[in-house]
């Protein structure tokens, strides 16, 4: 059976591309700090980190965007977390091996992601990228965020593919139903934080991946290129 022809990968950004739970977890600390209020501990707080603000907020303060004491606390989170720089985020192991594989193979790649685009473009900027994303659609990018399919298909449209040529890989259950909303195939990246009450082989994606060595061997790429560094 002929493999399929991939023209480019969509990549989910926190906890799919880059670890950048530390950060994340530490600005929440840091406002329970101020608040006077006990802060979860760190493997807690990974845990629902592609949630972004949202989840992290809900499990340190207990309340929900509806709340009416939400969205000060958010600003004054993503303040905390843009004051943090990044320092503590990084790739997961092999990613960079990865990318610049796939793209010796002709294959773009691309950032759907609901971080705002502030704090995107101030990730992307800390980071040593082999190839640049031909991509890079946020959380405010477009009029809604994922689990929407309007970001996946914002990206697939400045890429001018066709969505069944280009996988989209995430950590999160929304990552997957926006990806087959817009009708890519849709791979779930169990090495990241899958912060839901659903079990990831339980989302419907057409993979689950547990290692980005199984992402390498799914896209054939050479074992040994793709090996991180010790």
């Amino acid at each position: 059976m002929t493999p399929p022809v991939w023209r480019a990968l969509l990549w989910d950004l926190d906890g799919t591309l880059v670890d950048t739970a530390p950060d994340l977890a530490a600005a929440i600390q840091e406002l329970c700090l101020r608040h006077s209020r006990q802060a979860p501990d760190y493997a807690d707080l990974r845990h629902v980190a592609s949630h972004g603000a949202p989840g992290l907020l809900g499990r340190a303060f207990g309340l929900s965007p509806h709340d009416p004491e939400y969205a000060p606390l958010r600003e004054e989170f993503l303040e905390l977390y843009a004051h943090r720089q990044h320092r503590g985020s990084q790739f997961f192991p092999g990613i960079p091996e990865i990318l610049e594989e796939t793209a010796k193979q002709g294959i773009l790649w691309g950032i759907v992601t609901n971080k705002p685009g502030r704090l995107t473009h101030s990730l992307l900027a800390t980071l040593r990228f082999p190839v640049p994303p031909a991509v890079v659609v946020s959380g405010d990018t477009t009029a809604r965020a994922k689990p929407d399919p309007m970001p996946v298909r914002a990206a697939l449209e400045t890429l001018s593919l066709a969505a069944e040529t280009v996988p989209f890989i995430g950590d999160d259950q929304r990552d997957i139903q926006a990806g087959q909303a817009a009708g890519c195939p849709c791979w779930a990246a169990a090495w990241g934080y899958c912060g839901q009450d659903t079990p990831v082989g339980e989302w419907g994606a057409d993979r689950v991946l547990y290692g980005t060595e199984d992402l390498a061997a799914l896209l054939a790429l050479p074992q040994a290129a793709c090996s991180p560094a010790v």
